[in-house]
């Protein structure tokens, strides 16, 4: 499989990295509007071609599949023109910043027969897949209850660099510069989360979205800084169960940890990731009557990289798929209208 990646900042290093890993990948071109940056980016990786227009790289066409690592504003146009053009696309979160693009890029997808494939990068996590096992098992019994958190601290620290000084911190405050805010930055991955976990389907969602003061006018430099920092959210389930959702920059103490607790009929679930580890608990069976838990290990899985380039190979789309993110994009976009007017929206 020839692969372009499609833009070369951070994250870029992670594609470029797992797909090299691949056997059969041969990553052949690069595109970016940063000249330095690409040719920096494709001395790295050996990557022979490079463009600094997406148009360049269509026209001249040597490739089958584009990692998709644009900012989340230029999704939409980019991978819009890559499926035209018959590529597969393998995009970064979220799909689009809003609901109806995202169902545009995913009808066009599966008009076309192509792979399309977003990288939910925590269904890479192989504990995730453990909890919707055992849900979907009836280890559990019927969900009734679920609680969700994603807490990060980097509003509070420096742990991951100086957030006040670096443009790759500060476009995610600002609404302008195409930043939904930690909903639509890390929302995405709590709510895919339970979804997948849970295996249940939101029917309702209410939500509280919260910019906090962070420097004088709040604003620095080009940046205004009017995205959410914070949100909550309650949801009802399909299958009548109820949960809180909640996620915030400003979680001091916590770098970057995702919560998920699953209480059944049955059994319990909790499973708490971070960076560099994960814990999965459960209380079933004779656990249940005495409130004692017992730690699982767990297998690994197939990460998302190399599940598209097997879906690339088979011409058969696999989850995470466009349409499973623009079904979360669908909740996402219902949180701004329910924070606005304060009311409980059908999904």
């Amino acid at each position: 499989m020839r692969l372009l990646i499609l833009g070369t900042g951070g994250m870029a290093r992670a594609h470029a990295e797992q797909f090299g890993a691949i056997k059969g990948v041969e990553l052949t071109a690069a595109v970016d509007l940063n000249e330095k940056l690409l040719g920096a980016f494709c001395t790295k990786y050996k990557i022979a071609e490079r463009f600094t227009t997406l148009e360049a790289a269509i026209e001249w066409g040597q490739f089958d599949a584009v990692a998709n690592v644009t900012p989340d504003h230029v999704h939409y146009p980019t991978t819009m023109a890559l499926l035209k053009a018959g590529k597969h696309v393998f995009c970064e979160k979220p799909l689009a910043t809003d609901y109806p693009r995202a169902l545009e890029m995913t009808e066009l997808a599966e008009k076309t027969g192509l792979v399309g494939m977003v990288n939910l990068t925590y269904r890479n996590v192989p504990h995730i897949h453990k909890v919707r096992e055992l849900v979907t098992s009836g280890k559990i019994g019927a969900v009734k209850h679920v609680e969700a958190s994603y807490l990060q601290s980097w509003l509070v620290s420096n742990a991951w660099g100086e957030w006040s000084k670096e443009s790759q911190w500060l476009w995610r405050l600002s609404k302008s510069h195409g930043s939904n805010g930690t909903l639509g930055d890390i929302g995405i991955h709590i709510l895919d989360f339970v979804n997948f976990g849970a295996d249940v389907e939101m029917a309702n969602i209410d939500c509280r979205l919260q910019t906090f003061h962070k420097a004088e006018g709040d604003r620095i430099g080009e940046y205004k800084l009017d995205a959410n920092d914070s949100f909550v959210m309650t949801a009802g389930f399909d299958n009548g169960a109820l949960g809180v959702v909640h996620a915030s920059r400003w979680a001091t103490g916590h770098l970057n940890e995702l919560k998920l607790r699953i209480y059944g009929d049955k059994g319990g679930i909790e499973l708490t990731h971070w960076l560099d580890d994960s814990e999965l608990r459960v209380c079933m069976g004779r656990g249940v009557n005495k409130g004692t838990w017992r730690t699982l290990k767990v297998r690994p899985v197939k990460t998302t990289y190399e599940l598209f380039v097997k879906a690339v190979r088979s011409g058969q789309t696999l989850e995470p798929s466009f349409a499973q993110a623009a079904k979360v994009q669908k909740v996402l976009d219902l949180c701004v209208v329910a924070d606005a007017d304060g009311c409980r929206h059908a999904i």
